[in-house]
């Protein structure tokens, strides 16, 4: 039998547009509740999707959805959605912590406000997802939390161009790192995955590379075909591990990438932290 995510419940922070609404897209596949975690609301013109769309696509796809507003940098409102994800599903199988903020700028180009909203959302937003979802993860019978955040790779190239960012990131890496060990006893896996290439997000259109990079990009369908791989293997065996795409699905036999290029034929451009 295939493993399946049907009849799990994922709350997943960030869900309302790229990775996150493809991780969404592929669990709602196998019957999956999804919980639509994330800010936007009402369409932007240079961010598509909203909780309600994204909802709409997830039963689409043969999912339950639940669109909620949320902000992870304030902990009544995680408390409130996670409360809510409890009452509508009856409990809480996985995590992903997906929502980040992004800034490629280097330390004397770097506001404090924008320091402040990639700690408080990346970093400071996972643990407070993952402190308030825990409670229930010890209830759920193959528990997992999956951070999208990068390899610990503690060398000066993934820092020195951008000290905030990169310390934002490694600190929802360090979350894994440290929470794989102190919930190991209950069962409940922490890991990270993070793409080998760029993907097609609209972090990658807006603020790292345009409509150029994103044409030499994967699309976000291979990381939702990594979290499943992660997601379905029993958490008591797999955990703490801080897996790529690429190397994940290859290890699992898949050997044609050709189908996630965003522009076929194109030698995609590799991630900066890989």
């Amino acid at each position: 039998m295939q493993p399946t995510l049907k009849g799990k419940t994922l709350f997943i922070t960030g869900a309302s547009r790229g990775i996150g609404l493809a991780i969404a897209l592929r669990a709602a596949k196998d019957g999956a509740n999804v919980v639509v975690a994330a800010k936007t609301t009402e369409p932007h013109p240079k961010l598509p999707g909203t909780i309600y769309t994204a909802a709409k696509e997830i039963e689409a796809a043969g999912g339950r959805a639940l669109p909620h507003v949320l902000d992870v940098r304030f902990e009544d409102q995680v408390a409130a959605a996670v409360a809510r994800a409890v009452e509508a599903f009856g409990g809480i199988d996985i995590l992903v912590n997906n929502a980040s903020a992004i800034s490629l700028t280097g330390t004397e180009a770097t506001d404090m406000k924008r320091y402040d909203l990639m700690h408080g959302i990346n970093t400071r937003g996972t643990f407070l997802c993952s402190k308030h979802c825990i409670p229930h993860l010890r209830k759920a019978e193959n528990p997992h939390v999956l951070n999208i955040s990068p390899p610990l790779n503690m060398e000066e190239r993934w820092f020195a161009p951008h000290v905030a960012y990169t310390l934002a990131k490694f600190g929802m890496s360090l979350c894994v790192l440290g929470m794989a060990a102190e919930f190991r006893a209950a069962g409940i896996a922490f890991n990270a995955l993070w793409p080998m290439t760029t993907i097609d997000t609209a972090a990658v259109r807006n603020v790292v590379g345009g409509a150029a990079l994103a044409s030499r990009s994967r699309t976000p369908q291979i990381m939702a075909d990594a979290a499943h791989l992660i997601l379905t293997k029993p958490s008591r065996s797999f955990s703490g591990n801080f897996c790529v795409d690429e190397v994940l699905l290859r290890e699992h036999g898949v050997t044609e990438f050709e189908r996630y290029l965003v522009t076929p034929g194109c030698t995609p451009q590799r991630d900066f932290f890989v």
